[in-house]
């Protein structure tokens, strides 16, 4: 993965902040802009389980204490109905329409009649993203929208001669799935690729593998084939 976004990665991780009773949200809130100046501060709630705060950043939702001595980044699970009660609020808040997307500059790959829909931004020097594409090998009818960027060193190299090439889904999976390094076979424009590139930044998609499902569910990482699967008929995908 690639450029990790603060909390990424911390999942139920308790990181020590402060010791400071400010049990009220906007006590809260004023200490986070405070700690986190240069994220942009959109929520703080109060949760009704554990005495923890939800609070939520442009892209990116986490917890802390009334006190502000921990915070903690992972999902939130409701053990008697076995909801996830994170994903459940991080589809509310960040949901992503796939129509917004500019699909028609993706590579697109269709198995079998391709009536589920994925989006996957992925770089081809990331190893998570070659162990994701292994993963979605076994999965069937589905139709999945690629978005290759270049956040690591000798990228967008790599990107553009897979752009010029003839069959530009074949020198994809070529690269990700059998480590055959791309050749241009000749030049071309590759407007595309920058337009891909802005587009995920203003969207503030800065890690790879990052997958967007049908009923805009973002989840950045890997996954398994299981878990894409249930992920898929979760989103409504049949």
């Amino acid at each position: 993965m690639k450029m990790m976004k603060p909390f990424s990665g911390l999942a139920l991780l308790a990181i020590f902040i402060a010791g400071t009773a400010l049990a009220n949200e906007a006590g809260i809130s004023a200490a986070m802009q405070k700690r986190f100046p240069y994220q942009k501060l959109v929520s703080v709630t109060k949760t009704p389980y554990f005495g923890l705060y939800e609070v939520v950043f442009d892209d990116q939702l986490v917890y802390a204490d009334e006190k502000l001595s921990y915070m903690i980044s992972g999902s939130v699970i409701d053990l008697r109905t076995m909801q996830n009660l994170t994903e459940l609020r991080e589809k509310a808040l960040f949901a992503v329409n796939l129509n917004t997307l500019p699909l028609d500059l993706a590579l697109k790959r269709v198995k079998g009649n391709g009536s589920r829909k994925v989006v996957v931004f992925a770089d081809p020097n990331c190893s998570f993203c070659k162990r994701l594409e292994k993963e979605m090998v076994n999965l069937n009818n589905l139709t999945t929208y690629i978005f290759p960027l270049s956040l690591l060193n000798g990228s967008e190299e790599k990107n553009r001669a897979i752009w010029c090439s003839s069959d530009r889904l074949k020198a994809w999976d070529d690269t990700m799935l059998r480590n055959v390094s791309p050749t241009a076979e000749k030049k071309c424009d590759t407007a595309a690729l920058t337009k891909i590139a802005a587009m995920a930044k203003d969207r503030r998609v800065n890690i790879t593998p990052t997958l967007i499902f049908e009923d805009g569910l973002v989840k950045p990482g890997i996954m398994t084939t299981d878990l894409l699967e249930q992920q898929l008929v979760a989103s409504g995908s049949k």
